[in-house]
Parts: structure tokens; sequence; C-alpha cells
């Protein structure tokens, strides 16, 4: 079982809402900072969004900001992207991250701050 599974991906029209999941297994997921990042052909990956371990502080992209949201259910050992508003410039494989160092000093937008990931999961937007 891979320790970190994301689901939810698909097909969507400008405009329209996906909803991604990442379900954390087999490591403690109430103290790891979680991370969504994004990745198109020939592209590096870039950082999308971050959430701490308690849900408190989030972070996002500028051109993600004010259209998706990051949340996160502990008791559920899932981290959530919901994504709004989606134009065809989304369209990207999403990978959700996780951070179990509490005192990892990398900043959150850098993919070395996040030490296991998902397989990814494919978002493509229509115009």
């Amino acid at each position: 079982q891979k320790p970190l599974a994301e689901s939810g991906g698909g097909l969507a029209e400008a405009g329209g809402s996906l909803k991604l999941s990442c379900v954390v297994t087999g490591r403690s997921f109430i103290t790891a900072d979680m991370g969504w990042f994004r990745q198109t052909l020939g592209k590096a990956r870039e950082f999308v969004a971050h959430i701490t371990w308690n849900g408190i502080t989030t972070h996002y992209a500028d051109a993600v900001k004010g259209r998706f949201t990051i949340s996160r259910d502990n008791p559920a050992s899932t981290v959530f992207l919901q994504m709004d508003a989606l134009k065809p410039e989304d369209t990207a494989v999403y990978y959700c991250a996780a951070d179990f160092d509490p005192y990892n000093p990398v900043d959150y937008s850098s993919e070395h701050k996040y030490e296991v990931w998902g397989q990814g999961t494919q978002v493509a937007v229509s115009s």
C-alpha cells in the first residue's frame, strides 16, 4: 500500500470545480505538513498549496490564490485540494507530498521540504 494516494482528478470545463484527496497511510499524518504540487509535460514541478500539521496555516501559489483551497481531516489522515474556477492552464498532474520532519527548515514551496510523494492524479481542464 502506497503511503500517499491521490484521487479525484479528471476532466472539467473551464470555470468548473474538482476536489482532490490524498490519503496518508503507515505514517503519522497528524504531525505532517502537507503540500500539493503540479507538473505539466516538459516543465518543472511547481508548488500549489501547503498546510501545516495543525491546519492553522495555509499558503498558496499566486496562480491559484482565491480559487483553490487546501484543507485536512486529521482523523481521516486525508488532505484535500478544492479547485474552483478552473482554468485550462490548471491542466497538470497533481501530486500530494508530506513532510514528517517537524524541524525541517526548508521553505514550504520547495520540493525539497517533502520526503514522501504520491503517484499523482491527472487534472484536465477544457476551454
